[in-house]
């Protein structure tokens, strides 16, 4: 792995502080509920096939494990340990998933487990054992992340980091304390009353990073851009640290005072868009769902290699607020969104670079998460118990030409992009207002959960050399086919898009008037020669990154294709 010495010890956590101390520091009152006696409430389900599908190959490497990058700027007492862990102790309460565990007893058994916190000061004391204070810069965060020893564990499903990077030009010569709750003293005078000089120190504006981790199968972009919108409503708003515990004793009073009898974790995606029992309907969405699975045609790839080690990197492009405007324009009056010219401006680039003994005869397949929360028809319980912190994404592919007419013709190319950029429009368009999505969503995470249970049986048998290549399958008795016969076709993915619109709308910007963000970066653990493409407009900027596993493919094929997707967007898109 891509790592230095220097940098291990930084992923180290700090040692957490003992509930005693949390009693000092954090007077929340006999009320609370803090009678050390009381029973563990514990609450479990299990995971359903999409989770699964998720959980299942994150197990070693921690392949697909999220992460969110959000740099902003604050005063230090915004930012302190103490204030942070409030609200990170905060949001744990409202959404279990952050906090539970994953426990496997069969590859068809895997369960979320979550403990409620017996009192304010527990909650306060999980909360601290999962955050991390560091001084590292953005991009060493992603690579410790991305590429280092993994974070996150079936222990740990979600973890906080805060960095203040030492090159930061807002720090001091002297990095600031971030002391272990264990050290905290609530009658320390920076916490009540601090001299002149500490009052400036702690008026100044700082620069931070903020790294949000969380597994990919308790949640998708959608729970994470929400979240972190949330944390900085709390974090930045102008509640004081005093009404940030206050409202922690509110949350727990509200929820564990009195246990609930109802689970307190959110249902699996599949429960919360149930299917007809119908078995004439169950037919019906199995016969759907292999017929669409048919039409999915592609046979372009990346050459890839062998290579015993994978680095991710993502290299990322901003467009200031005056390009993105006019790039915005410019889709509208073609009648696209940027998302649907990000599909064309990766299927132009691929036909400019890939080899010449490219069959062009078949096309190229990309494809793309789908947010299913619209199609649920399942709604909570209670609204105590409405997290948003739960996978809800299906999948959508979008299938264009593998040729363009001659870059020397009179009209040139312009006109053939935004014709495939309208083609993947349609396409998208098509795939999430198709009255079967919910039952190709439920087909789909059967076979991937078949798949996902398949593939981590084979490779825990391969890890303790038990593993045995099956049987060959008896033939069966040859029936007449369900459906036309027709030659099959590859179905060969070209890459992957996560397409995350206008992110200004679920960042409230003026609801955090104490933190200004101003950048943003999203990435995951890949695969060994995974790719993914993000697009995303923030703080009214377009952002445009790659994040791809640069030991997986051929020398130079990825530079080459991310330098002509960069020309394409000049070139198309103005």
């Amino acid at each position: 792995m891509a790592s230095n010495r220097d940098s291990a010890e930084l992923l180290t956590p700090p040692l957490s502080a003992v509930a005693s101390d949390f009693g000092k520091a954090f007077p929340f009152g006999d009320a609370q509920g803090t009678d050390a006696s009381r029973a563990t409430l514990r609450y479990e389900r299990r995971m359903g096939d999409t989770e699964l599908s998720y959980f299942l190959p994150s197990r070693q490497a921690g392949v697909n494990d999220m992460s969110l990058h959000l740099g902003f700027r604050a005063k230090e007492s915004v930012a302190r340990r103490s204030r942070v862990r409030a609200v990170w102790a905060i949001l744990r309460m409202r959404h279990p998933l952050l906090c539970a565990r994953a426990e496997m007893h069969d590859y068809d058994d895997v369960r979320f487990v979550f403990d409620a916190p017996s009192s304010a000061q527990d909650a306060l004391l999980s909360a601290d054992a999962n955050l991390e204070y560091r001084m590292q810069t953005k991009d060493e965060l992603m690579e410790s992340f991305m590429n280092g020893p993994r974070t996150l564990s079936n222990d740990r499903l979600s973890y906080l980091i805060i960095s203040e990077p030492i090159t930061s030009p807002e720090l001091m010569p002297t990095p600031p304390r971030t002391p272990s709750p264990a050290l905290s003293d609530p009658h320390e005078p920076e916490l009540e009353a601090a001299d002149d000089e500490g009052h400036q120190e702690a008026e100044r504006t700082h620069q931070y990073e903020l790294l949000i981790c969380a597994m990919h199968f308790i949640g998708d972009g959608m729970a994470l851009h929400t979240f972190a919108n949330e944390f900085f409503g709390l974090l930045g708003g102008e509640k004081s640290e005093d009404e940030l515990r206050d409202v922690l004793g509110d949350e727990w009073r509200s929820r564990w005072a009195v246990a609930p009898e109802e689970c307190a974790l959110p249902s699996a995606l599949e429960d919360n868009m149930p299917l007809s029992p119908a078995k004439f309907r169950r037919v019906a969405a199995k016969v759907d769902f292999q017929l669409s699975e048919q039409r999915l045609v592609g046979g372009q790839v990346f050459p890839r290699r062998k290579h015993p080690e994978r680095h991710t990197i993502i290299p990322t492009v901003t467009f200031p607020e005056d390009r993105t405007k006019a790039i915005l324009k410019k889709c509208k009056a073609h009648g696209v969104s940027v998302s649907a010219a990000l599909f064309a401006i990766c299927n132009v680039a691929w036909v400019r670079t890939a080899a010449e003994g490219c069959n062009r005869e078949l096309p190229t397949l990309m494809y793309s998460a789908l947010n299913l929360r619209p199609y649920f028809t399942r709604k909570p319980t209670s609204e105590l118990w409405n997290s948003y912190w739960y996978l809800a994404i299906g999948y959508f592919n979008v299938v264009l030409p593998s040729f363009l007419p001659s870059a020397s013709a009179p009209e040139g190319q312009e006109p053939t992009f935004w014709l495939r950029a309208q083609q993947a429009k349609a396409q998208s368009t098509k795939a999430a207002k198709n009255p079967l999505m919910a039952s190709r969503a439920h087909e789909m995470s059967r076979k991937r959960g078949a798949q996902a249970r398949a593939w981590g049986r084979e490779d825990d048998e391969r890890e303790k050399g038990t593993w045995m290549p099956p049987p060959p399958v008896q033939a069966a008795p040859v029936k007449e086919p369900a459906f036309p016969a027709r030659a099959k076709a590859p179905s060969s993915a070209l890459i992957g898009l996560s397409l995350l619109g206008n992110l200004d709308g679920i960042y409230k910007h003026a609801t955090f008037p104490n933190t200004e963000l101003h950048t943003l970066t999203t990435g995951s653990r890949q695969r060994h020669g995974g790719m993914l493409l993000f697009g995303y407009t923030f703080k009214g900027k377009l952002w445009i990154s790659l994040g791809y596993d640069e030991n997986g493919f051929a020398d130079g094929v990825i530079d080459r294709f991310w330098k002509e997707a960069m020309d394409c967007v000049d070139q198309f898109l103005g």
